[in-house]
């Protein structure tokens, strides 16, 4: 069964909205080496539309290689009720029965489905228990002000810590299981 592992920058206030704001100062060979690493085992993303829309609009004219080629080429899938249609390369819409859909993709063989941003999404499989693994890169700077991970208020829900490093910039590495997996 395939695993969908959500993985976030995140500042020590936990904010993740804007990280090209803050992040770069802890990028390094080190840092982009971890991230290699999760998308090595990632053959499909799973993404909002808010992602969707933003990351549409820059990927495929993004000169960034190899991860332009990865992004422009992996297949898709978009978690929205208002898109009409997902244009972007191998992007498939999902708009009804998203939990059936989702639970769907989990069984058809292949790596790791990723995730990065859709901060509400990877909130709304946490609490459906369709989130596998919760990759959270926290760095070592107070941004302030700024959307946060998990600002619903749902109710809690445990998680288990297994895997830990920390990077050289200060950077921690962080994964997470739901406890209950």
């Amino acid at each position: 069964m395939r695993k969908i592992v959500s993985s976030f920058f995140l500042s020590l206030d936990g904010v993740m909205e804007s990280p090209e704001k803050w992040h770069f100062p802890y990028f390094d060979d080190e840092m982009g080496e971890a991230i290699g690493a999760a998308l090595a085992s990632t053959d499909a993303m799973l993404m909002g539309r808010v992602n969707y829309v933003e990351w549409a609009a820059y990927w495929p004219t993004s000169t960034d290689q190899p991860i332009a080629d990865f992004f422009n080429n992996v297949p898709k899938y978009v978690v929205s009720t208002t898109l009409q249609s997902a244009e972007w390369n191998n992007s498939t819409l999902i708009s009804a029965n998203v939990a059936e859909e989702i639970a769907k993709l989990k069984e058809q063989p292949g790596g790791n489905i990723g995730m990065s941003g859709s901060a509400t999404l990877v909130e709304w499989l946490l609490h459906e228990g369709l989130l596998d693994e919760l990759r959270l890169m926290v760095h070592p700077i107070v941004v302030g002000s700024g959307r946060r991970l998990f600002e619903s208020g749902k109710g809690p829900k445990p998680m288990e810590l297994v895997e830990s490093k920390t990077l050289g910039t200060g950077v921690l590495d962080l994964t997470y299981r739901p406890a209950d997996k």
